[in-house]
């Protein structure tokens, strides 16, 4: 069968389905038939699954004509980061097998699967297998890997620029490390949406320098769907903007799109958020009740699949969700998606947005929900970057050596491995392309002997050298407790909570459980629970018919501003001292000309100090619009240089529009401007010092001691908890950082809070743009609308929602007046 042949089969099969093939599929389908690998840059809904179906099915027809002589075994893998996408895709490969009369089975392998199919797929393997990256891991951690995937003709690999930047990225550049080697016909292939860097996307799919890189392809999905994205103004603008409400005051305008619209997302950043906001709709709109639903990743699978058909087929008008509805489930229906706060990123507000009309050629709507009035400034900057298709980069992990020792104790379980052999595999990969063979070593000496400082403690030895110098993990308890931890998503210890006759809600982090006494009504899941015992990490509950004190919430929720989004956010602001505005800084202007009264709105070669008094204290609020993770460093770094001109202690307040230096006595601004406290020279060093690095390294450290197995998390319903978790760590940290400061991973545990946490390159180039630009020091009398958020961030920390509610609305009648 030549390609011809093969193009009208998928051609005749498309026209039974009323479809027609988009010219990306075509080329897809010819590259991978000439032999090539590749990367494929296709939006959520454009048709991307079949466009790699279809070759892998249309390769096995060319290499065997007579296909009533079926050959059993592994022909491709799918690799998709998210288990609830896994179904949708085994439904588009099940339709078109059977529709072009291939008899291939289809198989999902991953978390959820039972025991008993993985035992069936351990003796027959299925032809066609979707699994997640630690799936994969756990069959080549399987006896006879090689001849499980020997004849596997592909690997693809889906949503790449989901995994990319993660350590689950990291993984999965292992893995096919190693599966190169062991299947020599294999053609690798990923699916990525846009991002800014789609070429070192493919270089890290397929390796530097490597064959499978020189013989590759990227191929681009030109569709273009019009994406809408409409503002919720509110009626009345605030001009003093807090982030306290949440948008609440908008619900009207929410459930009125609700209603118009046939099917409904309404995101929100975090779960707790979600909580809240269903809660909320509830509670004003009883008639919701049975047409709206909630979707995020700590309720029961069960519930969130029934959800995901509901919406799917209508039975639900609406579902308040987070990034757990982000990626290609199919909803095809969906007409309106709304956004509740800004997404802090460009590429993951146009994925949400990608949702609605999800086919291709289909407009999408978007309305978007500013919580507070300065998050107007985002919805107007992000309405650009969608006209414009500006998207941000997703940056490669380097020398994860966590992963590295979890991949070379993977293979020893299995049948072991030859060192020479794994290095050139590794050394191959992006992420380890900087690897000498000495820290390869130091890394084989740590997994045979426990490092140097722990060698006297047998549990850290874990792999044995055998005669013909195999190296090989031989004990089945350490290999059963290495297959029950493989993984790389670190997460605080959660809670099964269920109720007491029966019945599983969701999982909770323990330490939200832990504030919690026996009696206390809380909302979870979309339910009011009151807690009645804890028990063998257990949260027993039953239903309350008081109202609840408080929402659940999970640590680590809030996002920060991507350095793309700092960028257009700040170009969008120097706009409102223009005359052509967008409708979004239109209605802004009570804010703006607040602002101004009380000092300025700062163009694009100024950068803004505002200092006050209040009862609190001294207050210095600067704004570099960066995000708050860099917000957090140079605060840090700022207070510290401070004090070594005078002497003085500081509170710190930081959003992702800037941050405040609170003090009993006035700082000397003029000093700070003088002495050019925002030089980017001795950065790292006073960093260092000024932030306690070493404390955000021993926590940065628990979890790549997970994930290089150095502390087992637990069995199933024995997990360990979180604090005896942290103590074991913190003894290893100090062990290491005393006896053995050369120990790579105590290093990078160092480097990833540098690099990771504190966005040490984001804030050099920070720092260098506030010392190019004129720094303009405002004193003013009072709190001004720019400095109104960060001021009641702080304290949100402090007073509950109502309390907050009523000290800021005495903050804000007390700040109008004998002004209007």
């Amino acid at each position: 069968m030549n390609r011809n042949d093969l193009f009208n089969i998928a051609q005749n099969w498309f026209t039974d389905q009323n479809w027609q093939p988009f010219p990306f599929q075509k080329d897809t389908w010819t590259a991978f038939l000439q032999g090539k690998h590749g990367l494929l840059n296709a939006p959520t809904g454009s048709g991307k699954t079949y466009a790699l179906w279809v070759p892998v099915i249309l390769d096995y027809m060319k290499k065997n004509p007579d296909l009533s002589k079926h050959k059993p075994g592994l022909k491709a893998i799918w690799i998709t980061p998210l288990r609830a996408l896994s179904v949708e895709i085994k439904q588009a490969a099940e339709r078109l097998v059977e529709g072009l009369g291939v008899p291939f089975e289809v198989a999902i392998r991953s978390g959820d699967t039972s025991a008993a199919e993985r035992a069936k797929q351990a003796r027959k393997m299925p032809d066609l297998l979707i699994t997640t990256p630690e799936s994969l891991q756990l069959l080549l951690a399987s006896k006879d890997y090689p001849t499980t995937f020997k004849n596997c003709s592909a690997i693809i690999v889906d949503e790449w620029h989901e995994l990319l930047g993660t350590k689950r990225g990291v993984q999965m550049e292992l893995g096919l490390s190693r599966l190169k080697a062991v299947a020599p016909n294999l053609r690798i292939w990923g699916i990525s949406a846009t991002i800014g860097n789609l070429e070192q996307a493919r270089q890290v799919l397929l390796g530097p320098d490597s064959e499978a890189l020189e013989n590759s392809v990227l191929i681009k999905a030109v569709l273009y769907k019009k994406i809408n994205v409409v503002s919720i103004i509110p009626t009345k603008m605030e001009s003093y903007p807090w982030r306290g409400h949440m948008g609440f005051h908008l619900i009207d305008d929410v459930a009125r799109i609700i209603k118009e619209s046939r099917t409904t997302l309404v995101f929100t950043n975090v779960r707790s958020a979600c909580e809240l906001w269903y809660q909320r709709l509830l509670d004003r709109y009883p008639e919701f009740a049975g047409e709206i639903a909630m979707h995020h990743g700590s309720i029961d699978r069960d519930v969130r699949i029934w959800v995901e058909n509901a919406i799917r087929d209508e039975q639900l008008k609406a579902v308040v969700c987070t990034s757990s509805l982000d990626l290609g489930v199919d909803f095809a229906p969906v007409e309106t998606i709304i956004q509740i706060g800004g997404p802090k990123g460009v590429a993951r507000f146009m994925q949400r947005a990608g949702r609605s009309n999800h086919r291709p050629g289909k407009e999408s709507l978007i309305y978007f929900l500013a919580t507070h009035a300065i998050e107007l400034v985002e919805a107007s900057a992000l309405k650009k970057a969608v006209e414009n298709g500006v998207v941000e980069d997703r940056i490669p992990y380097l020398n994860s050596w966590d992963v590295l020792v979890q991949y070379l104790n993977t293979l020893a379980i299995s049948d072991g491995f030859f060192p020479d052999e794994i290095f050139a595999e590794v050394k191959s990969t992006f992420c380890y392309q900087a690897m000498s063979r000495e820290d390869f070593q130091w890394i084989l000496n740590f997994i045979v002997h426990g490092s140097q400082s722990l060698q006297a403690y047998d549990e850290y030895k874990k792999v044995e050298i055998q005669e013909n110098g195999l190296y090989k993990i031989t004990k089945r308890s350490i290999a059963t407790q290495h297959r029950m931890s493989i993984g790389t998503i670190v997460s605080d210890a959660v809670m099964q909570v269920k109720f007491m006759s029966g019945g599983f809600i969701g999982s909770i982090e323990e330490w939200f459980i832990s504030k919690l006494k026996p009696g206390d009504v809380f909302q979870f899941a979309g339910k009011q629970l009151e807690l009645y015992r804890v028990k063998n990490m257990q949260v027993l509950v039953r239903k309350a018919t008081r109202k609840p004190t408080r929402f659940a919430s999970w640590m680590g929720g809030r996002l920060a501003l991507s350095a793309q989004m700092s960028e257009l956010l700040r170009q969008e602001l120097y706009a409102a001292n223009h005359e052509k505005m967008s409708p979004e800084l239109k209605a802004m202007a009570p804010v703006f000309k607040r602002q101004r009264r009380e000092s300025i709105v700062p163009d694009a070669n100024e950068f803004l100090i505002e200092t006050f008094k209040t009862r609190e204290g001294f207050h210095a609020i600067f704004y570099p619009f960066e995000g708050r993770f860099v917000h957090e460093a140079m605060a840090s770094l700022l207070a510290y240089r401070i004090s070594l001109l005078e002497p003085i202690t500081f509170s710190l307040a930081y959003n992702d529009y800037g941050f405040e230096l609170l003090s009993d006595k006035e700082i000397d601004m003029q000093s700070v401007i003088d002495n050019n406290l925002f030089t980017p020279e001795y950065l790292h060093q006073d960093l260092q010092t000024s932030l306690n690095s070493t404390e955000m390294a021993r926590r940065k450290f628990r979890d790549i001691a997970v994930i290089a197995g150095m502390v087992f998390t637990g069995y199933p319903g024995k997990i360990v908890k979180a604090k005896h978790l942290q103590s074991s760590t913190q003894l290893l940290f100090e062990v290491f950082r005393d006896y053995e400061p050369d120990n790579l991973l105590l290093q990078q545990a160092y480097r990833e809070t540098f690099e990771h946490q504190l966005e040490e390159g984001r804030l050099i180039q920070a720092m260098e743009r506030i010392n190019a630009q004129e720094i303009v020091w405002k004193i003013c009398e009072k709190p001004t609308p720019f400095s109104f958020p960060i001021i009641t961030d702080r304290l949100r920390e402090k007073l509950s929602s109502e309390t907050l509610a009523d000290r800021i609305a005495k903050m804000t009648a007390s700040y109008m007046k004998g002004i209007e």
